[in-house]
C-alpha cells in the first residue's frame, strides 16, 4: 500500500484538528469497540518496543525502551531500520496511548505543530554564551532541550564567539597602524571548535569549508587595510561582521549534527535591511515585511540560525546596528513574525533586583514592564537596550531574559502591562552609575528673562551630549553626564555656556536609580531619606523622572556601596531596622512621624 507523503499526512491531521470534540468521540467508539479484540489477539503486553542503530543523516529518535510504552520521539530525514519482538504492538497498547492522550503515531515534530500550549519563539545568545566549543556545545544542547519542552525556534540569533569582535577590531587597528596582518588567534579559536566537534575536512564538510572561506576574506579585507592605510566605517563594518558569520555556521552545522535540523542565515537573507550610517545603522521602515516574506520561504521545523548585530544597507553593504545590535535583530525578527516570546539568553537568572556583584543577596525579579526595563538599561543595569526592545513594545511581545548556565530558571518576563499581583510592590529594582559628572548651571541673566533653557540645551546638542538626570527652575539647572561622554567635548560646552551662566563642575559622583511605583512616591522617598539618614548619606541632587517608574539621587562615589546595600536590605531583604513605609495599615501614620520629627518606626514595629 503506498503510504501517504509527509504533506498529506500534516493535512489530515490539521484536518481533524479542526473539529477535535467530534473526531476525539469517534476515536473512542470505535477504539473502545475494538478493544476485545485486541485483548484476544494480543498474547503479551510486556515486551519492549526496539530501535536498532540506524544511520539517519538527520538525528536520532528517542524511543524509550520502556515495556511497550512509547514516548514522543522525532522522524528522521531518512528511513531507520527498525524491529521489535514477534508479538507486534497490540491495539490494546494503542487504545491504551490514546487514553492518556499520547498519539503514538505523531512525531514530535507534528506534536509541537499541533500542540496548543507550544510557543514559537526567538533565541539570542551573546558572546559569552558561544566563548568556545564548550560552551557552543551546551548552548546546541539547551536548544535540543528546549524543543523537547515544547519551544519551537524559529530563529537562533548569535553573537560572535567570545572576544572575536574584539580580537578583530584589534587586528584592524594592528593593519592600520602597525601593518601587519595577523588573525592566528581568530583563526585558531574556529578552527580548534570545528575540530572538537569533529566536523570533517574542507572537502568532505561545507561547513569548514565556509569557515575558511570567511577567515581568508577577512585576512584580505585586512591586506587591504595594510596597503592603502585607511580603515573607513563600511570597511570596519565588514570586517567585524566576519565573527557574528563564523559563528553561526558553526553553530547549525552543531544543531545538524545533535539531530536538530538548523540552516545558517545571514541577517540580510532574513529580511534585515538598514540604512547606510556605517557603525550605527538603524533598521528601515518597513523591515517587518521582508522579515516575514524570508521566513515564509523557510520550513517552521528548521532552526533558522541567524547572525546578529549586522544588516544590509539598500546597496547591499554590510552595516552594523551599534549597541544592543544582536538583541535588537532578535527582537526584530520576533516582532516581525509575531511569535510568542523573544528569550534573551544571558549568565544571570534574569533581571535582578541589583547587581549582583555588589549585592549578593540580589534576587530575580519575575515581571517588569517595557518602560521600567528601560529606564534600568538607562540607569546602568545590563538589560536590553531600549533601542532593542523598541521592536516587542510596538507589537506587545513579550520578551524573557533567561540565563544559559541555569536553563531551568523561569528568568524575567517583560511585557506591557504587569499582572495584577505585581503591581501593588513598592520598588522594583535598584540600580547605579558611578563616576559620573555634575555639572550645577546658574543663569547670570535677569529673573524672568525666557530663552535660558533652551540656549543650554542647544548648545549640549552642539556638542553631541547626552544628559542623563535633569533638575531645573527659571535660573538654574543640575545637570549630570556620565563617563562615557567626550571629555573634550564637556570642556567645549563649559566654556560656550560661561557667556550666560556661572558653571561649576562636581566630578567623582554617583547615580542611584529606583525603579518604583511613583505613584507611591511619598512613601518611597520618606524610605529612602529615613535609610540615608541613619547612614549619615548626604543626597547631592535628586529627579523624579517623567516616565513615572524612576527616582534619581546624586550622592559622592564613596558612599555609593554603603547606599545601595542599605537600601537593598530595606526594600528586598527584610533584614534593616528601618522598614519600608507604605506597606500596611501603619503606612501613613508612619510617614507623618517622619514629617514632624517623631520617627521611632523600627522593623516590624510602629
Amino acid at each position: 500500500m503506498k503510504q501517504p507523503t509527509a504533506n498529506e499526512t500534516a493535512n489530515m491531521r490539521a484536518s481533524a484538528m479542526r473539529s477535535p470534540w467530534l473526531s476525539l468521540t469517534v476515536m473512542q467508539l470505535v477504539l473502545t469497540a475494538l478493544l476485545p479484540i485486541a485483548n484476544a489477539f494480543a498474547p503479551s503486553l510486556s515486551q519492549p518496543y526496539i530501535q536498532h542503530q540506524s544511520s539517519c543523516d538527520n538525528g536520532q529518535s528517542s524511543v524509550a525502551a520502556s515495556g511497550g510504552a512509547m514516548q514522543a520521539y522525532e522522524y528522521p530525514s531518512q528511513p531507520c531500520s527498525w524491529s521489535r519482538p514477534s508479538v507486534a504492538l497490540s491495539m490494546a497498547d494503542k487504545v491504551e496511548e490514546f487514553r492518556r492522550g499520547i498519539n503514538y503515531e505523531t512525531s514530535s515534530a507534528d506534536k509541537i505543530q499541533n500542540d496548543h500550549n507550544v510557543l514559537d519563539v526567538a533565541m539570542k545568545f551573546g558572546g559569552s554564551s558561544l566563548a568556545n566549543h564548550e560552551r557552543v556545545d551546551h548552548v546546541a544542547k539547551l536548544i535540543q532541550g528546549q524543543l523537547e519542552k515544547g519551544y519551537r525556534p524559529r530563529a537562533v540569533v548569535c553573537s560572535a564567539m567570545g572576544k572575536t569582535t574584539n580580537n578583530l577590531l584589534s587586528a584592524g587597528e594592528s593593519a592600520l597602524l602597525d601593518g601587519k596582518v595577523a588573525i592566528d588567534t581568530i583563526r585558531a579559536l574556529h578552527e580548534e571548535t570545528m575540530d572538537e566537534f569533529d566536523f570533517g575536512d574542507e572537502e568532505t564538510c561545507p561547513t569548514r569549508q565556509a569557515v575558511h572561506g570567511l577567515l581568508n576574506e577577512c585576512e584580505e579585507l585586512l591586506n587591504g587595510v595594510r596597503m592603502i592605510q585607511e580603515l573607513s566605517p563600511k570597511s570596519l563594518d565588514q570586517l567585524v561582521s566576519y565573527g557574528e558569520r563564523c559563528s553561526v555556521r558553526i553553530m547549525a552545522e552543531r544543531l545538524n549534527q545533535l539531530g536538530v535540523r538548523a540552516e545558517a542565515f545571514d541577517a540580510w537573507d532574513v529580511g534585515i535591511q538598514t540604512d547606510s550610517k556605517f557603525g550605527d545603522a538603524k533598521l528601515v521602515s518597513g523591515y517587518e515585511t521582508s522579515v516575514k516574506k524570508a521566513f515564509d520561504r523557510i520550513d517552521v521545523n528548521t532552526v533558522a540560525v541567524v547572525t546578529g548585530f549586522i544588516g544590509h544597507e539598500p546597496k547591499g553593504r554590510i552595516t552594523t546596528l551599534g549597541r544592543g545590535g544582536s538583541d535588537l535583530t532578535a527582537t526584530a525578527i520576533g516582532a516581525s513574525l509575531q511569535l510568542d516570546e523573544i528569550q534573551v539568553w544571558k549568565d544571570v537568572d534574569g533581571i535582578l533586583t541589583s547587581d549582583p556583584r555588589m549585592v549578593k543577596t540580589a534576587k530575580p525579579v519575575e515581571c517588569v514592564s517595557f518602560e521600567e526595563a528601560s529606564e534600568l538599561a538607562y540607569f546602568g543595569a545590563q538589560v536590553l537596550h531600549p533601542i532593542a526592545m523598541r521592536p516587542a513594545m510596538k507589537y506587545d511581545i513579550p520578551v524573557r531574559v533567561k540565563n544559559s548556565y541555569n536553563p531551568n530558571a523561569k528568568g524575567t518576563i517583560i511585557q506591557k502591562r504587569l499582572p495584577e499581583k505585581d503591581k501593588g510592590r513598592l520598588v522594583t529594582a535598584i540600580t547605579y552609575k558611578r563616576n559620573i559628572n555634575v555639572l550645577d548651571i546658574t543663569s547670570t541673566q535677569m529673573l524672568g528673562a525666557y530663552g535660558f533653557l533652551s540656549r543650554v540645551f542647544s548648545l549640549f546638542a552642539k556638542h553631541k551630549l547626552s544628559v542623563d538626570v535633569l533638575a531645573s527652575s527659571e535660573v538654574s539647572i543640575s545637570l549630570t553626564l556620565d563617563q562615557k561622554q567626550d571629555v573634550t567635548e564637556v570642556e567645549k560646552v563649559m566654556e560656550d555656556l560661561r557667556d550666560c551662566a556661572d558653571v561649576t563642575r562636581k566630578r567623582n559622583r554617583g547615580t542611584i536609580t529606583l525603579i518604583a511605583d511613583v505613584e507611591r512616591s511619598s512613601s518611597v522617598l520618606a524610605t529612602v531619606f529615613r535609610v540615608f539618614a541613619k547612614e549619615n548619606i548626604q543626597v547631592q541632587m535628586m529627579s523624579q523622572g517623567a516616565s513615572k517608574v524612576n527616582i534619581s539621587f546624586i550622592i559622592h562615589n564613596s558612599q555609593l556601596e554603603q547606599a545601595i546595600l542599605s537600601l537593598h536590605q530595606c526594600f528586598f531583604d527584610d533584614e534593616y531596622s528601618v522598614a519600608p513605609l507604605g506597606y500596611g495599615a501603619d503606612g501613613v501614620d508612619a510617614l507623618a512621624s517622619v514629617i514632624t520629627g517623631t520617627d521611632t518606626l523600627v522593623h516590624g514595629e510602629a
